[in-house]
């Protein structure tokens, strides 16, 4: 059985804990232990499971706390598109203060549709968190190989 191993800091383990900005301003700072920030990006691209049957190709995006208002979805030169802008704005007034949030969220991904596939029947619908793609296949009729007869 295989097992990590942690790498050995140049520093000691306290001076890790005292200097530790990831404590503060979250994991994607780096530690004084060499490690360097990670760029997440599963966290701003929401995940894809492509599946296929005979009749169509399915995909399944995990997109929670959307609407179905806030997805695009586009079909140009062979590519589905599928993308999403979310702007948010909190507002809180109390007697002596006035305090705004602003959010913004997108995303963007393309996907090559196969060439059985039927792209002016895609069909989408958005429940529960995940945005459901149905791509129809046309039938494919599998030729069979020329056979050459001997004549004899």
């Amino acid at each position: 059985m295989a097992t990590l191993a942690k790498k050995e800091s140049f520093l000691p383990s306290w001076t890790s804990d005292i200097f530790n900005p990831a404590k503060f301003f979250g994991s994607g700072f780096p530690d004084f232990n060499g490690d360097f920030p990670s760029l997440d990006l599963a966290s701003r691209v929401p995940s894809v499971n492509v599946d296929e049957n005979e009749k169509e190709f399915i995909i399944e995006m995990a997109a929670p706390g959307l609407e179905k208002k806030d997805f695009k979805l586009e079909v140009d030169n062979g590519y589905l598109t599928i993308s999403s802008e979310k702007e948010e704005e909190k507002k809180e007034e109390k007697k002596n203060y006035l305090r705004r949030e602003y959010s913004y969220n997108s995303f963007c991904r393309s996907f090559a549709l196969p060439d059985n596939s039927i792209s002016d029947k895609i069909n989408a619908k958005y429940e529960n968190g995940i945005l459901h793609v149905s791509i129809p296949k046309e039938k494919m009729t599998i030729t069979k190989p020329a056979k050459e007869i001997k004549v004899g």
